[in-house]
């Protein structure tokens, strides 16, 4: 079977790679999250203002019932 000081035999420098990788892969993800969540708020920022200058738009009722081909017509 497997010597159990055998499986142990891990240089440090290969410790010291494994981490960097997991490090550099987890501020990668880290970066990318960020960016997200600024273009998120952003975009939610440009929503708030075209939602405020629509409820704030003076509303015209137009009746588009006049031109409707089902109207009751009186023969």
């Amino acid at each position: 079977m497997f010597n159990l000081p055998s499986i142990l035999l891990i240089s440090q420098s290969d410790i010291v790679t494994i981490l960097i990788i997991v490090l550099v892969f987890f501020g990668i993800l880290l970066l990318l999250g960020i960016r997200k969540s600024y273009k998120l708020k952003k975009e939610n920022e440009r929503l708030d203002k075209l939602s405020n200058d629509l409820a704030n738009k003076e509303d015209k009722y137009e009746d588009f019932t006049e031109g409707h081909m089902y109207q009751n017509k009186e023969n």
